[in-house]
């Protein structure tokens, strides 16, 4: 839960895990694509895991695979990060039957398997003005925007969020705004661009008064399945998002970090954060 916390257990990891490093300095000389035999949670079976070039990032001649982004399930086409957000959500929060679950993502293939096992879901995603938020469009898809969320107080026992709390500006309103919305008790379970090694968070843009944009750091653009040209990154966190956390209504935050050979789970340590609402 803090710099010196996870400084220590990288060094354990370093001293427990060689042969996963090596294994994965291996894989990073194969010539892409290329599969990886392992088990899938999700799928509860044994599969392969392709990793091909996308996002991959190129150093001279050579593309070095982006193992988060890839690795994908051959049964059910999910990547690393879906697969180890779904692990975590049912090991760290295993939710009763019929809990209320909110997802701030509904044209995704991750909606799609969450849905299946949590029929009674709620997905949704930022559609801008264009609709009245809190309304479907004529696809069925639900319109909401995190820094103004249109749920009751404490209308959910979970809210699930993947790779978008950096898309907001004041993404403190929209941590407060799920504190609100979790009931007493409920957990938000959320993945960011975390920077490990800095205590801060990292501002890389900001909305001006005039509403012009001033980019601090080269514009960064993440893929975006309902926006062609892709959602700009405004900040990337540091250790002190946790004690925001705290600040806006949780009791207690704290990053779980995921690595393994056997659910090929591969790459730089991975971290998924679990915010608690006071009770």
């Amino acid at each position: 839960n803090s710099l010196r916390g996870f400084k220590t257990w990288l060094w354990w990891q370093r001293l427990q895990q060689r042969r996963l490093w090596r294994l994965e300095a291996e894989l990073r000389e194969r010539s892409l694509p290329f599969s990886i035999p392992g088990f899938c949670y999700v799928c509860g079976q044994y599969s392969k895991f392709y990793v091909d070039a996308l996002h991959a990032e190129r150093k001279e001649a050579k593309l070095i695979p982006n193992f988060r982004e890839r690795a994908l399930c051959k049964k059910c086409r999910l990547n690393t990060r879906m697969r180890a957000s779904i692990h975590l959500f049912e090991q760290e929060c295993p939710p009763a039957e019929g809990a209320s679950i909110y997802l701030a993502e509904q044209v995704t293939p991750l909606y799609q398997h969450l849905r299946s096992r949590f029929p009674q879901i709620v997905g949704s995603e930022y559609l801008g003005r264009e609709i009245p938020f809190g309304t479907k469009n004529q696809d069925g898809v639900r319109n909401e925007s995190f820094a103004a969320l249109t749920f009751a107080d404490a209308a959910f026992d979970f809210i699930l969020s993947f790779d978008v709390f950096e898309h907001i500006p004041e993404f403190e309103r929209a941590f407060l705004e799920c504190a609100r919305c979790l009931k007493p008790g409920g957990k938000m379970v959320f993945s960011v661009p975390f920077v490990s090694e800095s205590a801060k968070n990292i501002l890389r843009a900001r909305v001006q008064g005039n509403g012009e944009i001033e980019h601090l750091l080269p514009p960064e653009f993440h893929a975006d399945m309902l926006h062609e040209t892709g959602c700009l990154c405004f900040h990337h966190f540091g250790w002190e998002m946790l004690a925001i956390l705290r600040e806006v209504g949780f009791a207690r935050a704290y990053a779980c970090l995921f690595r393994s050979r056997d659910f090929v789970y591969l790459g730089d340590p991975q971290p998924l954060f679990v915010a608690e609402r006071a009770a």
